[in-house]
């Protein structure tokens, strides 16, 4: 190509250096990726509350607030995620492979208590706590050796060693547990009676035969053990009525039960929402759900005046397929059932306090136990 002067091929040259700018700002301008916000310090709680509804899907949680005036607790919490709730050997996980993921970070089997899919025992999040020099407890409205508290304290191959379970509270020890099973501490098949030999450790145990759990006086400086029914405990429809009371206890108790206090961990199961879907029963289900948001009510109470206390709600796995029919209403609720066992829909996720944004988004159950462990700064 031939230009006629040296004028005007300076002319087009300008003009091709102008188009190509403005195509440079034009792609700049595209949409595209958006950049991540940069992240945010940590906030690290002293104390962390880790309470689990057995079997509490959404539409649990769901029937529970259109049975409740349209309102619960959970409604309170800032941070909302998603986990996915299956074991190792099979999509639809129970309650000792669930809360053995929460527990200690492993997917593993169905029935393995504090065990990895090749039954190694694996330490748990209260041991890691206690490890660290932090205080710990157990509270639930199961029998304390049942799958979910056990699977924080205790490592078996099966969730029906019952016995086995109950002999590893001697093992690890646990600053406060209220919950049902006395039966498999004190009236054993081998004749032990673990009772006295707690005691002899420098625990204070009572049981629901001597004193209602609201009259006990505690004392901060030793160890404290409650059991609430020789087996499993009544549904609260049938009279159970410890559990708020029992969770406000225990955080009392754990914050106060010595002046060097570096902080707690707590696990608090509302164990029977599952036996609700189990039993294919909605007002079971709706009943225990309104009373394990009261005790989240409880829990964030104290939360909000510590500041320094971390939250989280979740549960194991959702349990019937539960729906909520046409023909409900508000105070009114039809339900209606898939199953008589688990299912493997995804689990919700609350959490409040310092630390709870680590729970927003979808990820594996066993994250719970490392998001926790991420808070706590370990």
């Amino acid at each position: 190509m031939k230009f006629p002067n040296l004028a005007t091929f300076l002319i087009l040259l300008i003009g091709l250096f102008m188009l190509s700018s403005c195509n440079q700002r034009t792609r700049d301008l595209s949409p595209g990726p958006m950049p991540a916000p940069a992240a945010k310090p940590i906030q690290h709680p002293r104390n962390i509350i880790l309470m689990i509804g057995d079997g509490m899907g959404l539409t649990q949680i769901s029937a529970g607030l259109y049975a409740n005036n349209n309102q619960l607790n959970l409604e309170k919490f800032p941070v909302i995620g998603l986990h996915k709730s299956y074991a190792s050997n099979n999509l639809i996980t129970d309650s000792a492979a669930g809360a053995t993921a929460f527990s200690a970070g492993v997917k593993t089997y169905n029935g393995a208590i504090g065990v990895d899919k090749d039954s190694m025992p694996v330490p748990t999040i209260l041991e890691d706590a206690i490890k660290q020099g932090l205080r710990a407890g157990l509270v639930s409205t199961s029998s304390i050796t049942h799958a979910t508290p056990a699977s924080f304290i205790a490592h078996a191959k099966t969730r029906r060693a019952m016995e086995d379970i109950a002999s590893d509270f001697l093992q690890t020890p646990v600053d406060i547990f209220i919950g049902g099973g006395m039966k498999y501490f004190a009236n054993r098949e081998d004749g032990r009676d673990l009772t006295k030999e707690l005691a002899s450790k420098g625990y204070v145990i009572n049981d629901y035969t001597k004193k209602e759990i609201t009259d006990v006086t505690l004392q901060f400086r030793k160890r404290f053990g409650y059991f609430t029914s020789d087996s499993e405990p009544l549904p609260v429809a049938q009279g159970r009525n410890y559990l708020v009371p029992a969770a406000k206890m225990a955080t009392v108790f754990l914050q106060n039960i010595d002046q060097d206090n570096k902080g707690f961990f707590l696990m608090i199961e509302g164990s029977q929402i599952d036996w609700g879907g189990h039993a294919k029963d909605s007002d079971y289900i709706i009943t225990e759900m309104i009373d394990f948001d009261k005790a989240i009510g409880a829990v964030l109470d104290f939360a909000r005046e510590d500041g320094e206390t971390l939250v989280i709600v979740t549960a194991d796995h959702e349990t019937g397929g539960y729906a909520i029919m046409p023909g409900s209403r508000m105070g009114r609720i039809e339900g209606a059932f898939t199953t008589d066992y688990h299912t493997a829909a995804l689990i919700p996720v609350f959490a409040f306090g310092p630390g709870a944004e680590l729970f927003a988004g979808i990820y594996e159950n066993t994250a719970i136990y490392t998001k926790m462990r991420t808070a706590f700064g370990w």
